[in-house]
């Protein structure tokens, strides 16, 4: 429901890396089958792709060594400010930690679901 109503409102962005994880997760840790991994990834390929880049990779060390976040979970909020969003969506990172303008919201936490 949360990401179709973002997708809806056209708020919806993902990176290159998060669908690398989605399809690593869905595949190896959920034993998924790849083929309906794959067609879920196409899916959400659907939605505006942030590509992970050189200077994306730069922000992320950056990001790593401020905020003292592993060098992944930077890539992913160096993709986020690099897209303008204000809300990164998260089940592992702090929640409502603001990291260079992008607030972090754990959306299975039951204050933040409405």
């Amino acid at each position: 429901m949360l990401i179709s109503e973002n997708v809806k409102q056209n708020s919806a962005v993902i990176s290159t890396q998060v669908l690398q994880e989605f399809y690593n997760v869905a595949t190896v840790k959920l034993g998924c089958d790849k083929l309906a991994a794959k067609e879920a990834t196409q899916r959400f390929s659907r939605i505006p792709l942030e590509q992970v880049d050189v200077s994306l990779i730069q922000q992320a060390i950056d990001i790593s060594i401020l905020s003292q976040l592993s060098f992944w979970d930077s890539l992913i909020l160096a993709a986020a400010e690099h897209a303008n969003c204000h809300v990164l969506y998260s089940e592992v990172l702090n929640d409502k930690q603001v990291v260079r303008g992008v607030t972090i919201v754990n959306p299975f936490l039951e204050s933040n679901q409405n």
